[in-house]
């Protein structure tokens, strides 16, 4: 399977890295230092499951010449969607299938707005992994799962073959007939970690048990839950105590990609992650109190981040 990765960071550089060495012909997209150190000493994954070196590593700045893949795993950071939707063009052939590992809810349909819906396949992940020097990724989570689906529900023979690829690596890989249920599911999880981790500036463990903070971990979540269910989402009724509960067994030094950026002095998801449940409930008639709180503490640490 010829494969474009798209967006060589922690998620990107990880699977894009495992799939290479099962023999899957993987171009990696990056710039920079990055982009450089894996051209000149290959890709390298320290994992707690175990290193990896794809050397040589077959990486690029641009999409030009390469002709019509197989599959597009789609894996910036989302202020970068719209950008980089237009950048694949190059490489969206007749068969290709393009596949958004990224956070948030909505990125399919924006990159289905410009290289038509028709492409676009479903996916989900949860992993802990950064790049922590150029050509250098460092994985730390027992956790490294993606869950595939097509968006309308149906079985079909590319969602099988991705399904396959994925499941070689060693990693865990679902494929799911309700998509959306699972993105959402995600979105309960990630957009409170975000939130809270990013206004704590602590690790997962040194505020997950806090009774008042988990209380408004606990009201965010509930707050995500009900946008979702106003747009038809069949979500579990037990939803939140499952997201409570997942955290509490995540490892206590966890932080969430959006803190790390926020840590960092880096553009942040914020929008993606916090601002768009803002904007949907106010759509739906639906108060989100403490994402609106969440998101309006943030805004100026991003801004001032985008210079």
């Amino acid at each position: 399977m010829k494969i474009v990765i798209i967006g060589t960071g922690g998620v990107g550089g990880y699977y894009g890295g495992l799939l290479a060495q099962q023999g899957e012909e993987v171009v990696f997209l990056a710039r920079g230092a990055h982009l450089q150190a894996i051209q000149q000493h290959g890709l390298q994954i320290k994992s707690i499951h175990g290193d990896v070196t794809i050397q040589p590593a077959q990486a690029t700045d641009h999409l030009e010449g390469l002709g019509a893949v197989d599959l597009v795993v789609f894996c910036v950071k989302t202020y970068d969607t719209a950008a980089l939707a237009q950048a694949i063009r190059p490489v969206v052939g007749q068969q290709t299938t393009v596949v958004s590992l990224q956070n948030g809810i909505d990125a399919a349909e924006q990159i289905g707005a410009v290289v038509g819906m028709p492409h676009m396949l479903g996916g989900v992940t949860w992993i802990s992994s950064a790049v922590e020097a150029p050509g250098v990724i460092r994985q730390v989570s027992q956790f490294r799962r993606v869950v595939l689906g097509e968006l309308d529900g149906s079985l079909t023979p590319r969602l099988q073959a991705i399904f396959e690829a994925f499941q070689r690596t060693g990693i865990t890989v679902e494929i799911s007939q309700a998509i959306r249920k699972v993105l959402w599911t995600k979105f309960v999880f990630i957009s409170s970690v975000s939130a809270l981790g990013s206004l704590t500036r602590l690790a997962l463990g040194e505020y997950r048990a806090v009774p008042e903070t988990r209380a408004m971990m606990r009201q965010l979540m509930g707050e995500v839950e009900a946008v979702a269910r106003a747009q038809g989402v069949a979500l579990d009724e037990d939803v939140v105590d499952k997201s409570l509960a997942f955290i509490d067994a995540a490892a206590p030094g966890i932080k969430g990609s959006m803190q790390v950026d926020v840590d960092a002095g880096r553009r942040t998801e914020l929008e993606c992650m916090l601002g768009v449940i803002a904007r949907q409930g106010r759509q739906l008639g639906i108060p989100t109190p403490v994402a609106d709180m969440a998101y309006a503490a943030l805004l100026p640490v991003d801004l001032k981040a985008r210079g």
